[in-house]
């Protein structure tokens, strides 16, 4: 291990996540963004390191890095490992450093895409570089993609990619990316590493209320607002059906076990509320995804106060879980009524990859050889990433980011939240988890095959 991550390789992680966070590649959507200047960062470290990296953009400025390292194997199946140059937007005012500094302070890496996830290009970009320096090759081929537009809807990137450069990902089977492989702090003292195994799907609605523009003095039984307040109060307060996917009964199951906690996920009597009571503070990794949600999150309606308008519309930040497509659909026609028209805005399909695979288990061996009392399972995520486009190619999925990180580290807050950050002793645990990952030589035939 130490032949390949060199102390070198430890400074380069820091230095690049810093520089990767000064480059601002803030994406406001509807295309207001530009990735090329951190694409370009990206793409010399690679040369630098042998590798031929090709820059490819859809809209101009919109750059995407793709490179594939060869492997010792070439009949193994190849791994993808993907992340997005692009990040949330940023208030300056709100921080306690600049988002866009880069500071490196007391151990901690600060600015926007520490965790979202400049972090993980850097851990990717030490980890390739210190290969190239110990003239080490991975047992299969790895394929780097290096990502625009994740943060709106991947038009521009991941998209874009799998759609019109396909041959780019020939051969791959697995991918790892974002929002996984973690420290999460569980009661008394033990410690979790979530590995991302699915994703909610993406069910983003627009709702239409159409009537009749009048007076504000007036009585108006045909009020557009009113029709759509209603529908959005509908849909705000339903409660959805509990969902059990394979995935996330794997992760009830195996959180469960790493507590103590007797269960049997197959009583129909189960009592799923008493249970995630049972599992503390761990139950934060399952009880977004045991079921569909909808929160209502925009209102546009009028354009003065004394006027009734005859159009108002809303959007809605759906997710789908596994399986729960069609629930979802005939759910919001009922609570949407007669009254408001609903379209999907934007739809990505829910994502499940095998946990008991080979695969799975390289994972777990990779976390578990640098943070031995730590316990491995599988979790959903709530949200989405740029597996939902590779999934066309048919790359099954992995939340896979490992960082180890201190009591009272509040992960999941830093993702789009202010003075995001990084411990530096987190990123060397990365790299270190990723290199025994990808070097390790059991990982290479046949990826997905039965364990």
């Amino acid at each position: 291990m130490g032949d390949r991550i060199d102390e070198r390789a430890l400074e380069e992680v820091v230095s690049f996540t810093s520089d990767l966070i000064r480059i601002d590649t803030t994406n406001r959507g509807g295309g207001d963004c530009r990735e090329r200047p951190a694409a370009e960062y990206v793409a010399e470290r690679l040369a630098e390191a042998g590798l031929e990296p090709v820059l490819l953009e859809k809209e101009r400025g919109r750059t995407n890095v793709v490179a594939r390292i060869a492997g010792t194997d070439p009949a193994a199946d190849a791994v993808l490992v993907h992340g997005h140059l692009d990040v949330v937007p940023a208030e300056a005012d709100d921080w306690s450093v600049h988002p866009f500094s880069g500071e490196v302070r007391d151990g901690v890496v600060w600015g926007r895409g520490a965790i979202d996830m400049k972090n993980m290009d850097a851990m990717v970009l030490a980890t390739v570089r210190a290969w190239a320096r110990a003239g080490a090759r991975p047992p299969h081929d790895v394929v780097l993609a290096f990502t625009a537009d994740e943060e709106d809807q991947a038009l521009a990137g991941a998209g874009y990619l799998a759609d019109e450069h396909a041959a780019l990902f020939e051969g791959c089977t697995v991918g790892i990316g974002e929002s996984g492989a973690y420290t999460f702090h569980a009661d008394g003292g033990l410690r979790l590493y979530p590995v991302g195994a699915g994703e909610r799907g993406s069910a983003w609605v627009r709702l239409t209320a159409r009537g009749t523009a009048g007076h504000g003095s007036k009585v108006n039984p045909r009020n557009a607002v009113t029709r759509l307040a209603a529908a959005v109060a509908r849909i705000g307060d339903h409660r959805w059906p509990i969902r059990l996917t394979p995935t996330v009964r794997a992760a009830l199951g195996r959180i469960a076990a790493a507590q103590e906690v007797e269960t049997d996920l197959d009583d129909p009597g189960l009592d799923l509320d008493e249970l995630l009571a049972k599992l503390g503070t761990a139950a934060a990794l399952v009880a977004a995804t045991v079921r569909n949600s909808a929160n209502p999150t925009m209102l546009d309606a009028g354009y003065k106060i004394n006027v009734i308008p005859g159009h108002a519309e809303a959007f809605v930040d759906g997710r789908t879980v596994p399986g729960g497509e069609e629930e979802f659909r005939t759910t919001m026609d009922r609570l949407t009524g007669p009254e408001v028209e609903w379209e999907f805005h934007h739809a990505e399909p829910a994502l499940q990859a095998p946990v008991d695979r080979p695969v799975f288990d390289r994972m777990r061996a990779a976390l578990e050889r640098f943070d031995p009392e730590g316990r491995v399972v599988p979790f959903c995520m709530s949200g989405g990433t740029d597996a939902k486009q590779f999934s066309r190619l048919g790359i099954a999925g992995y939340g896979f980011s490992p960082l180890r990180l201190p009591p009272g580290f509040d992960y999941q807050a830093f993702f789009h939240g202010v003075d995001e950050q990084v411990p530096v002793d987190a990123l060397h645990f990365g790299v270190r988890v990723l290199d025994h990952f990808f070097m390790n030589d059991d990982l290479h035939h046949h990826c997905l095959e039965e364990a």
